[in-house]
């Protein structure tokens, strides 16, 4: 059975809470999933493919997961690779919204070394219950809609779009 590894790193639990959908999508189509922070993270061997997610905030990802891409840039590029990002709020096409934005410009390079499989965009969700002072601040300072917007049914399919890709039989 192949082993995937679905690492994120969350500022705010809902990005976990992504990973935790798509890891078990993953089971549901019979692959072993983990399902971890990045930072818990130490060893890619025992893993034949890897997810790759984090939480997006003006416009970067949280650093845990660009350093985690950056420092296995070599071991993520030997197995195929999926990434995702999770962030805008709001109604319509988070790629709409973000004008095609799906990764941060810095960590493209790092990706075109890695040639990822997918790189997908999901809504994200802003809970100022779970935000300190600041955070609130600025949320309210550039009007981002509260509330949370992640398109559980999209995220199921590309997750369910990943087990396809795993599992498809080669061409004899």
């Amino acid at each position: 059975m192949l082993k995937v590894l679905v690492a994120y790193a969350t500022k705010h639990q809902s990005t976990q809470e992504i990973a935790a959908a798509i890891g078990s999508e993953l089971r549901a189509g019979g692959l072993d999933a983990d399902v971890r922070p990045v930072e818990q993270v130490t060893d890619l061997n025992p893993y034949q493919a890897v997810v790759l997610g984090s939480a997006v905030y003006a416009g970067q990802w949280q650093g845990d997961a660009a350093a985690f891409l950056t420092a296995r840039q070599a071991e993520l590029a030997a197995r195929p690779v999926w990434l995702f990002s999770s962030g805008p709020t709001g109604e319509g096409d988070p790629l709409e919204l973000l004008k095609g934005w799906k990764l941060p410009e810095k960590l493209k390079p790092v990706a075109d070394q890695i040639q990822p499989r997918d790189i997908a965009l999901f809504h994200g969700s802003i809970d100022p219950q779970k935000m300190n002072f600041f955070e609130r601040m600025i949320i309210k300072g550039v009007k981002a809609p509260v509330g949370d917007f992640r398109d559980w049914d999209a995220i199921r399919a590309w997750a369910r779009s990943i087990v396809q890709t795993l599992t498809a039989q080669p061409e004899p």
